[in-house]
């Protein structure tokens, strides 16, 4: 059998330099060749590993057949989202890891080959549909491509005779996924922004290299064509009330609002200057580009000797982006070893490639700042004292527990430091409802449909887990618009 096509990515000393994509995809001969590397088992694994429900074998078959557009046809049927899902969805821990060929033991006692490339294939037909609308004129593109609104059903009519309106809450991956499936059933649906840019943490937290914004605006453009109106600058529970919403029509509510209240340690001197959050360190440069200062008048500072605490994607897009922003070192600190990191495999490699150092069994204990500033300012963060960690028995995510080892304390010296341990879900859109039941950390409480304690109203995404991948927020909008179908239908 053939082995699976490296994707040529940028070279790491190049790469540092820019905001540009890393990845740069599989070509049309690539992506045909490894689509026939797919040997169609009887019972296929992979679907069942999806959490929005891909027809994998069949888009597959279709590249494998060299018919890209059938392929991305298959594909929208399900996955409205395609060219995001290809670049940030961990594949690897999903379909691919449930592949007939991914790495595992037979009965001979021999590694089978690696499994199919899903991810980068579902890539490369998003890429070559959105290469050929754009390589077209304007005039001859139509609006509302077949391939862009999949099977659209009739209108789910309301008691009056006009379609039933739905509200979501948010344009991130969740919203955006219940929104579209919505509209493919027939429903009027809404979606409010409360930032200005759609997207969600698809815009404001993934950095460029690793998704193009225009791509996540080519996507949402999609689902715009589906006849999902989107609003910006609207913030549910402040510039419009849920009370308001039922007021203008709408029979439902699905709140997508993510979590974007982010977590720091507890730690002396979290509060000196020169100490972010991977939130708003993000959000800067992301969706308010500062990486393009002074033509996008946002500043960060970047510092020259960064420290980043953490060990998930959040973590390494932060230490990425400040290698990109002007630091000539930049450490990872993590309190496990990097078995038990969270980050995708491909990122942590990326970092290494890039120069990025690697503080592991690592936990910061104090936060020193700059005693030298004049009276009345604020000192300005200049190490960080850490403590060396051994692992002991797994916790309750079933890691191993980081222990402290006394006595092997030390420090380092920076001029910045991002904490980037997590995030919980913003209090802002739960506290504007009477009667919504959350968890104590903060978590919206939802049953199996995603449900909520108010009927009318159904959650999804890291507003109800905390913060996880972009593709369980789909699955849980998925899952959330069969709900919402179902409710409305009685």
């Amino acid at each position: 059998m053939a082995e699976r096509p490296k994707m040529s990515e940028q070279d790491p000393k190049k790469r540092v330099k820019n905001f540009n994509e890393v990845a740069l995809g599989y070509t049309k001969e690539q992506a045909i060749a490894e689509a026939k590397r797919c040997i169609k088992c009887k019972n296929p694994t992979c679907i069942a590993g999806c959490p929005v429900e891909i027809d994998i074998p069949a888009f597959i078959a279709l590249i494998a057949d060299g018919d890209i557009e059938g392929a991305i046809r298959k594909l929208k049927e399900k996955n409205s989202l395609p060219a995001i899902c290809g670049r940030v969805c961990p594949q690897e821990d999903q379909c691919e890891k449930v592949c007939v060929l991914a790495p595992k033991r037979d009965s001979s006692g021999l590694a089978k080959k690696d499994p199919i490339a899903i991810g980068r294939l579902e890539r490369f037909a998003a890429d070559y549909e959105i290469q050929q609308l754009l390589s077209k004129p304007a005039a001859t593109v139509p609006a509302g491509r077949q391939e862009n609104r999949g099977s659209v059903s009739e209108p789910r009519l309301s008691v009056s005779g006009s379609p039933s309106k739905v509200a979501i809450v948010g344009s991130g991956p969740a919203g955006l996924t219940c929104a579209a499936d919505l509209a493919k059933m027939g429903y009027q649906v809404t979606v409010f922004e409360s930032l200005h840019e759609t997207g969600g943490v698809l815009t404001y937290g993934i950095p460029e290299f690793r998704l193009p914004k225009k791509i996540v605006n080519f996507e949402v453009d999609g689902v715009r064509k589906l006849g999902v109106q989107v609003m910006t600058n609207v913030l549910v529970g402040r510039t419009i009330t849920f009370d308001e919403l039922k007021e203008e029509g709408f029979k439902a509510v699905f709140v997508g609002s993510g979590a974007g209240l982010p977590q720091f340690m507890g730690i002396p001197g979290e509060d000196l200057n020169g100490v972010y959050s991977a939130n708003e360190f993000l959000v800067r440069i992301n969706l308010m580009k500062a990486y393009l200062f002074p033509e996008y008048l946002t500043p960060v500072k970047a510092g020259k000797k960064v420290a980043v605490v953490g060990g998930g994607n959040v973590a390494m897009d932060s230490a990425r982006c400040a290698l990109r922003l002007g630091a000539d070192e930049v450490t990872v600190i993590y309190r496990r070893s990097e078995a038990e990191m969270p980050a995708r495999d491909e990122e942590i490699e990326h970092a290494k490639e890039e120069g990025i150092k690697f503080r592991l069994l690592t936990d910061p204990i104090r936060l020193i700042g700059d005693n030298t500033v004049p009276a009345g300012r604020q000192d300005w963060v200049k190490q960080v004292e850490c403590l060396k960690m051994e692992l002991g028995e797994p916790d309750a995510s079933g890691r191993r527990r980081p222990v402290p080892i006394k006595g092997t304390e030390f420090k380092l010296d920076i001029d910045v430091l991002v904490m980037a341990i997590g995030n919980r879900p913003n209090p802002l859109v739960p506290s504007a409802l009477k009667g919504l039941k959350t968890e104590k950390w903060g978590g919206v409480v939802v049953n199996e449909d995603g449900q909520t304690s108010i009927p009318y109203i159904f959650a999804g995404g890291d507003i109800v887990t905390g913060a996880a991948t972009v593709i369980e927020a789909m699955g849980a909008g998925k899952k959330a618009a069969r709900a919402i179908d179902k409710f409305l239908s009685k």
